[in-house]
């Protein structure tokens, strides 16, 4: 283990949008900085030019601001090892490629793409695909060829001589040794033919320079380790820890998570990148709880916890080498667990752009009044949206809507004009007050509650589900729920 202060990094790539999982390892990464009062520091990896998204970083970094997770150093905070961006950094990995020729380590490969499409054939048909032996045909060449063939080609790329026989020996934090036989492993690209380095290459230079003393990763980078390994005994630097954690597996523990073939819970599919997430209404604080139990416990039962408990009690250690299972039920329980201690206030604010986005303007004065009232009924958050549609872009319901079970127009035409009469008398449109003459007439009707309620809750919300039917009409205040009243008989009366 090492002694030296704890500097890691999230190193995204913007080929596309923040994945679930990795928001998971960036976690877990996150919180062992902060439990160790070391550094996170956020890396862009963006030398594949080919599968660059333009708009990827911009939402990579809201994603992660989102959920709470701030850099200590980075492209727009700056740093001592900066800069932070792989793009903005060629000439130091071109600098330390060539190094590695210079010194026997690596060399300069002319292959053809007819050669490595015939060495790949073979290497399929006799090593099971195990050993691309093409890639070592230009390794032990004369130097008198290879001036030759720079001459003639200049094109090349710039392989990592790896050793041929014996074993790489790498210790992982959470795994133990790794063991690989060289004899299977290949000569690595390094350098492209663009002057671009491969994601090896630059991972290793700016792990080193940047200082990094912990490097978190996925179990999936698991088969780089050793050239990654053998790329800091090459250069003579100091390694750093490998912490390589286990991946989320979809909710029914079978494979990765991913985009292309998104899993279903219910009937429901669950999303997979963490944009999707915040657009639908989870919240962070309950997304980084949850996250935070997926392979990693704390030891005790204990499942709701704040952000600040989690930094004190964080073990990387802790830290399941065996993969988890996403279990999406529990996300959506630990999100209303978390709907309900919000203030009126807070819901209010974070129903805001949902409802904006769905309506336009909205009254938060009323939002306020009603978040008691929808705090239950509301899991996630864009679930308001149709919830309290009837606040921002009422439409009156059919008449077959209006009319209930086991009543006809004519009945359900008294039970409006009487309610409007009972409502209109009151001075106090508090909700309490309402159901003081409203049961009364219930009873007077000789109908049943549903019968009655639901005629009303139809006239003033035109919506089946709603929040409570008098604390909704009192949010909406007297004069609006006496006129949607009224129009609803006129529509019968119409009719």
């Amino acid at each position: 283990m090492t002694d030296k202060p704890v500097r890691v990094r999230f190193a995204p790539s913007p080929t596309g949008y923040l994945h679930i999982g990795s928001a998971r390892t960036t976690l877990l990464t996150w919180l062992f900085a902060r439990h160790s009062n070391g550094k996170f520091i956020l890396r862009i990896e963006d030398t594949d030019q080919k599968r660059f998204v333009q708009d990827a970083l911009d939402k990579l970094m809201q994603d992660i601001r989102w959920l709470g997770l701030e850099w200590d150093e980075g492209p727009d905070v700056g740093g001592p090892y900066g800069p932070y961006i792989q793009s903005e950094r060629l000439e130091l990995y071109q600098k330390w490629a060539h190094w590695l020729v210079e010194q026997g380590k690596a060399y300069k490969c002319f292959a053809t793409e007819e050669e490595l499409a015939r060495a790949r054939e073979i290497s399929q048909k006799t090593r099971g695909g195990r050993i691309a032996g093409y890639e070592r045909i230009y390794r032990f060449i004369s130097d008198e060829e290879r001036a030759k063939l720079e001459k003639e080609r200049g094109s090349y790329v710039i392989r990592f001589a790896m050793p041929l026989e014996g074993e790489t020996v790498a210790h992982d934090r959470i795994r133990g040794d790794v063991v690989f036989k060289n004899e299977e492993l290949s000569d690595m690209v390094l350098l492209k033919s663009d002057g671009f380095p491969t994601y090896h290459l630059a991972v290793v230079i700016d792990d080193h320079f940047m200082q990094i003393s912990h490097v978190t990763r996925t179990e999936e980078w698991l088969p780089s380790l050793a050239l990654h390994h053998n790329l800091y005994e090459a250069f003579g630097w100091d390694e750093p820890e490998w912490v390589h954690m286990p991946v989320v597996l979809n909710p029914n523990g079978k494979g990765k998570m991913s985009k292309r073939n998104p899993p279903m819970v219910d009937g429901k599919i669950v999303p997979v990148m963490v944009n999707d997430y915040r657009e639908a209404g989870y919240l962070p604080e309950a997304l980084i709880n949850f996250l935070t139990n997926v392979g990693y416990s704390f030891g005790d039962d204990q499942e709701i916890f704040n952000v600040q408990d989690t930094i004190t009690r964080f073990d990387i250690d802790r830290v399941s080498p065996a993969s988890a299972a996403f279990n999406f039920q529990k996300l959506v329980w630990t999100n209303g667990v978390y709907i309900r201690e919000l203030t009126d206030e807070d819901l209010a604010d974070r129903l805001v752009p949902f409802l904006q986005k769905a309506y336009g303007n909205v009254d938060r004065a009323k939002l306020v009044k009603i978040a008691p009232h929808i705090r239950e009924r509301v899991n996630p958050l864009s679930e308001a949206v149709a919830l309290l549609k009837f606040m921002f872009n009422f439409e009156p319901c059919p008449n077959d809507k209006l009319i209930q079970k086991n009543m006809d127009a004519a009945g359900t035409r008294n039970v409006l004009h009487l309610s409007y009469e009972r409502l209109a008398t009151l001075t106090d449109f508090s909700h309490e007050v309402q159901a003081t003459v409203m049961e009364p007439l219930v009873e007077q009707l000789g109908l049943k509650k549903a019968q009655v309620y639901g005629t009303l809750r139809m006239a003033t919300t035109a919506q089946q589900v709603s929040p409570p039917l008098f604390e909704t009409m009192e949010v909406l205040g007297k004069d609006e729920s006496l006129a949607r009243i009224q129009a609803a008989e006129a529509q019968l009366n119409g009719a």
